[in-house]
């Protein structure tokens, strides 16, 4: 969309993974020669996802198996960012969290010292739980409405899988938001949190860095208010056709991994 001269200046980077990565258990075209590009240049970089069902350990032998090496310091999900969140705004006080999700996100707040609660809760973590249940809204709604503070891990409507789209964790708040009347607080992308970790983690400064996603709304949005450059891939959600109008589009739009590598060596050349 824009010229690519920008990222002859750029010397870290976030990416997306679902949509950006691989779709499902399938890696996209370009995924090790682009990591490998990363090593060779000394560039650092975070995995930023939206997911909160898988743990930074299972995502790391995700990209192993697919020929990428990643530690965790490389990976925050919004399960982590939430941990995060919790630990920075309550410091060392103890408090009863209710959790709404999969294994993934129990198995991460527990690391982090919040073990799951059922109630007497003080805050109501929500994130995308695939075994959803009329009991299991009917619980944390009611845990909010009685004082409880509500957060979501994030509020992604729908997900790629390599069939298409299925709902995502902003379903779940939907629901769970019509239940109990109000809004949750936030923590992954578009919303700052998760930005703010990634680059304290790279050790850069917003304009040093550029996010790559595959959504729009979530990824470039948020990398936009984080006064971050963006790029995004049309091998996920967003595509050209859905860009059409778009007020504040991408710096540049591609089509996945193997064009980025392409124009970002080309950037740098003779640096």
């Amino acid at each position: 969309m824009t010229d690519s001269d920008f990222l002859r200046d750029m010397q870290a980077v976030i990416l997306d993974m679902d949509g950006v990565l691989w779709r499902g258990d399938t890696p996209l075209p370009g995924l090790v020669p682009f990591f490998d590009y990363l090593a060779q240049e000394h560039i650092p970089f975070v995995l930023a996802t939206n997911n909160s069902t898988t743990t930074v350990e299972s995502y790391i032998k995700k990209l192993a198996r697919m020929g990428v090496r990643a530690a965790p310091a490389n990976i925050v999900t919004s399960a982590v960012a939430t941990a995060e969140y919790l630990r920075h705004t309550y410091g060392d006080r103890p408090i009863r969290v209710h959790v709404l999700g999969e294994a993934g996100l129990f198995e991460i707040l527990l690391q982090a010292g919040y073990p799951a609660v059922m109630m007497d809760a003080d805050v109501v973590v929500a994130g995308l739980d695939r075994d959803l249940t009329y009991g299991k809204l009917r619980l944390a709604s009611t845990l909010i409405r009685n004082g409880a503070r509500f957060i979501g891990t994030n509020n992604d409507g729908a997900f790629p899988v390599p069939e298409g789209l299925i709902p995502g964790a902003g379903s779940v708040l939907a629901a769970l938001e019509a239940g109990c009347g109000q809004k949750p607080f936030i923590i992954g992308k578009p919303e700052p949190v998760m930005f703010e970790m990634a680059l304290a983690r790279l050790g850069v400064p917003a304009g040093r860095a550029f996010m790559v996603g595959d959504r729009y709304e979530t990824d470039i949005v948020g990398a936009q208010r984080a006064g971050l450059r963006s790029v995004l891939v049309s091998s996920g959600v967003s595509s050209p056709e859905t860009m059409q109008g778009i007020t504040n589009p991408p710096d540049l739009m591609l089509g996945g991994l193997e064009d980025l590598l392409a124009v970002w060596v080309e950037a740098r050349r003779g640096l």
